[in-house]
């Protein structure tokens, strides 16, 4: 085969890989895109906007590693997957805890708190029933906070999820840009690989044969 057919080969083939990153490219560009917009549009219509530092807590911005956040995203409108992460993670979650402690059931959760209930309202049935008022009416104050406090968490854990939910969609919309740039990269490269094999073809004499001296038989060696 003469070298500047095979230069060409390779070259053609190489900007119809180009071509085909370039579609995988613009298809995970579009992913992004609409990833971006979709969070945004949908954070934008809740209308949160993170409390100003000056009523931030020295307990809310220090309760976990990662509460400084709130002090980045002070005053902002929440719009973006990771200010959700951080409204999520270090307010809400930050809120619900404190919750908890007031109601008198530390580290309760919804879940929790469902078992805490029944309990309670086993102690109320049996303080009525041995007609012990005062042990009746305590445990009716306990099943009225636990309950109560039921209400806050199940609102509290709606809001995480559904701000968690979007902060991974995000993550992957994300990636897809990330993975897009590497994609136009590496199509770029290809290009230009190709480009440089379409002048090598041209500038290879139109006779010169591809492995040529590797394939041609050595000349027998002449006697003295």
């Amino acid at each position: 085969m003469k070298r500047r057919t095979l230069d060409i080969i390779f070259a053609s083939g190489g900007v119809l890989v180009a071509a085909l990153l370039v579609v995988l490219g613009f298809a995970l560009s579009t992913q992004y895109a609409f990833a971006t917009d979709y969070v945004k549009g949908e954070l934008g219509a809740q209308k949160i906007t993170f409390a100003t530092a000056d009523k931030l807590t020295a307990d809310e911005t220090s309760w976990k590693p990662g509460s400084a956040c709130l002090v980045a995203y002070a005053g902002q409108q929440l719009e973006t997957g990771a200010q959700a992460e951080c409204y999520a993670k270090y307010y809400i979650a930050r809120h619900m805890d404190a919750a908890a402690v007031s109601a008198g059931f530390p580290g309760a959760t919804y879940a929790t708190l469902g078992t805490t209930r029944t309990e309670l309202s086993a102690q109320v049935a049996a303080a009525k029933a041995r007609n012990d008022t005062a042990a009746a009416n305590d445990a009716q104050k306990k099943l009225d906070a636990a309950t109560s406090l039921r209400t806050t968490m199940q609102t509290g854990e709606t809001l995480r999820g559904l701000l968690l939910t979007t902060y991974g969609f995000s993550v992957l919309g994300d990636m897809a840009g990330l993975a897009a740039n590497i994609i136009y990269g590496l199509a770029i490269l290809m290009a230009t690989l190709s480009i440089a094999g379409f002048i090598h073809a041209f500038v290879t004499p139109r006779d010169q044969v591809a492995f040529g001296s590797i394939l041609r038989p050595r000349a027998a060696p002449t006697s003295a």
